[in-house]
């Protein structure tokens, strides 16, 4: 089935040149914006799987969004489109509940391949450098972290991997159900609301 995504850019021509990159990739466009604020306000009568944003524009941004986004309640995956210089932004954009991030100078197809994953479920780390995003995170509770089992810390280095549920299962010969308990008690155990979270923390509290 194709994804259904949502595209917001400030700068018209990148928009266009996604939308119609993406549409001949097969990926299917229900919204365009050209700021968060108009995108927030189509979403309602036009959901999508996935919303894909720049990170840095005018009024609430990319960040912005992905908190108003929270704060309704709505889970929709977000990617942010990046570049390696925004350190500080993907901390804040992580605490905020984004889900993926890829750097601008992708390719298309790497944008449909990362936009598939994270209507999969998945998150969207690789692309980006984390060492700076390690240093800005202040651990407030590394006790948490210790508590975690080698299992716990083994699945969680494959999730940091970009490695599916069922594909975690089939590397570690589990079961997909028996992953996802694995992941809903490390996200317990650290705090996070999702696994992108999970992993940045887990990082920080060099546990990776």
């Amino acid at each position: 089935m194709s994804v259904r995504i949502a595209l917001c850019d400030d700068q018209a021509l990148v928009l266009r040149g996604l939308s119609a990159l993406l549409s001949d990739l097969g990926i299917e466009i229900a919204l365009e914006a050209p700021d968060a604020e108009r995108l927030l306000a189509a979403l309602p009568t036009r959901p999508v799987d996935v919303i894909v944003s720049d990170i840095r524009m005018p009024g609430i941004g990319g960040i912005g969004l992905v908190s108003a986004l929270r704060e309704l309640g709505d889970a929709t995956p977000v990617i942010l489109l990046t570049t390696f210089d925004d350190s500080e932004l993907l901390l804040r954009a992580v605490e905020a509940g984004a889900q993926g991030f890829l750097l601008k100078d992708a390719s298309p197809e790497e944008l449909r391949a990362a936009i598939e994953r994270v209507a999969a479920g998945e998150t969207l780390l690789q692309p980006v450098s984390l060492g700076p995003v390690r240093a800005g995170w202040i651990s407030v509770d590394s006790a948490a972290g210790q508590r975690l089992t080698e299992r716990e810390q083994s699945i969680l280095r494959l999730v940091a991997g970009g490695y599916s549920n069922k594909e975690i299962a089939r590397v570690l010969h589990l079961s997909e159900g028996t992953v996802k308990n694995y992941m809903s008690d490390v996200l317990l155990k650290l705090d996070c609301r999702d696994r992108t979270h999970a992993v940045l923390k887990a990082i920080s509290q060099k546990l990776l």
